[in-house]
């Protein structure tokens, strides 16, 4: 009954979204997997169920269904995060799958009766072939977990240099799914078929639930990059000497117009405040400034020694200091004011208090004894 259950859910889900209107590429790479996904169920369900013998025309036709699964995860999260490989690349991946359709053809034409024997003797004659397929699928499961994890973290840098707010278009959640594919890749290496099929009913509740849940990843698209332009990398502590060097050496932006822009980044800081808007993005600072983004981002990185993210944020942090301080405004809310700096989250707040000045906001207040209403 688990197994139907989830077989249901499973086609469900992606009937709802074979339906829905307006589908991006991930949708229908979810709809698809999920299909899959409801296929390889049934077919473990006419499995355990003994059923499999009145439908022999379909033996073998699942054995490689476990090579899609990693492709199509991987394919998922590119989609996702504006990362998909070209059309022709994306065939690549299913190349496994179909080949073990070739190796496993003679199996699958064979006559019914010979079909219904070998399952009933848990694959024997093919134990060489079944070694193989497993091997193979353990490994590709390892590496399109890691393929997927490598590009949510690209996607973080990418959110680094882009976004001043990250609550809307971290995809923490697809992280957790990875991470709940991976888990089932590891029961299949530990566990038996019965334990693995069950991870992959709830794995396919917390897919459905989470993918189906997220609407409009990203409110505006991250920009096209050429394959020459030059893109920074602010996932982790910004680069000094030598590494800036590095990072910059195909720049060409001169140490003069750099050292202008920055002074003309700073006024508008100073006089604007461009920061106190929630969804400001490299994108709107450059035309604002009339740079380049890729110049913009290097002057940050360089003299700033902060991500565009971390730059903006605390720059919002120091009107929050500027402003609270301010006895009119201390009538005010402590979520009313840090909104009024430019954060759209009590979350993003608090976490950015803490990780600029070291102390809580509630810590803040009380060392320079503020009291809100």
């Amino acid at each position: 009954m688990f197994y139907v259950i989830g077989i249901a859910v499973t086609l469900f889900l992606a009937a709802i979204l074979i339906t829905k209107k307006g589908k991006t590429d991930a949708d229908k790479i979810l709809a698809v997997w999920l299909v899959v996904i409801g296929m390889h169920l049934a077919s473990f369900y006419l499995f355990i169920t003994g059923k499999y013998a009145s439908h022999p025309y379909l033996l073998g036709l699942e054995l490689p269904f476990p090579l899609l699964h990693g492709p199509l995860l991987y394919l998922y999260t590119g989609a996702l995060t504006n990362q998909s490989p070209p059309r022709v690349s994306k065939l690549v991946h299913f190349i496994p799958f179909l080949l073990f359709y070739v190796i496993f053809f003679q199996f699958i034409s064979s006559s019914p009766e010979h079909k219904i024997h070998v399952y009933k003797n848990n694959g024997i004659g093919y134990e060489t072939l079944k070694g193989v397929l497993l091997a193979v699928i353990i490994v590709s499961g390892v590496v399109y977990v890691a393929l997927s994890l490598i590009l949510l973290s690209r996607h973080r840098n990418v959110i680094q240099n882009e976004f001043s707010y990250a609550e809307r278009v971290n995809l923490r959640w697809l992280r957790y799914l990875i991470y709940g594919i991976a888990a089932i890749w590891l029961v299949v290496i530990v566990g038996d078929d019965q334990a693995t099929y069950s991870a992959v009913v709830l794995f396919v509740m917390m897919l459905g639930y989470f993918g189906i849940k997220q609407v409009g990843i990203f409110t505006q698209q991250l920009p096209v990059r050429s394959p020459n332009e030059v893109v920074t990398d602010f996932g982790g502590p910004p680069s000094t000497g030598s590494d800036q060097k590095r990072k910059y050496q195909k720049s060409s932006l001169n140490p003069e117009a750099a050292k202008s822009i920055h002074v003309a980044l700073s006024q508008l800081m100073l006089e604007k405040k461009p920061y106190t808007n929630p969804d400001l993005t490299l994108d709107e600072l450059a035309q604002t400034l009339n740079v380049h983004r890729n110049n913009l981002s290097q002057v940050i990185n360089t003299y700033e020694q902060k991500s565009f993210y971390d730059y903006i944020n605390s720059k919002r942090i120091e009107e929050f200091k500027r402003i609270v301080v301010i006895p009119e405004n201390q009538r005010f809310s402590l979520l009313g004011l840090a909104n009024n700096s430019g954060f759209n989250s009590k979350t993003s707040f608090h976490r950015n208090f803490k990780n600029v000045t070291g102390l809580s906001p509630m810590e803040y207040l009380n060392q320079v004894n503020v009291r809100l209403e």
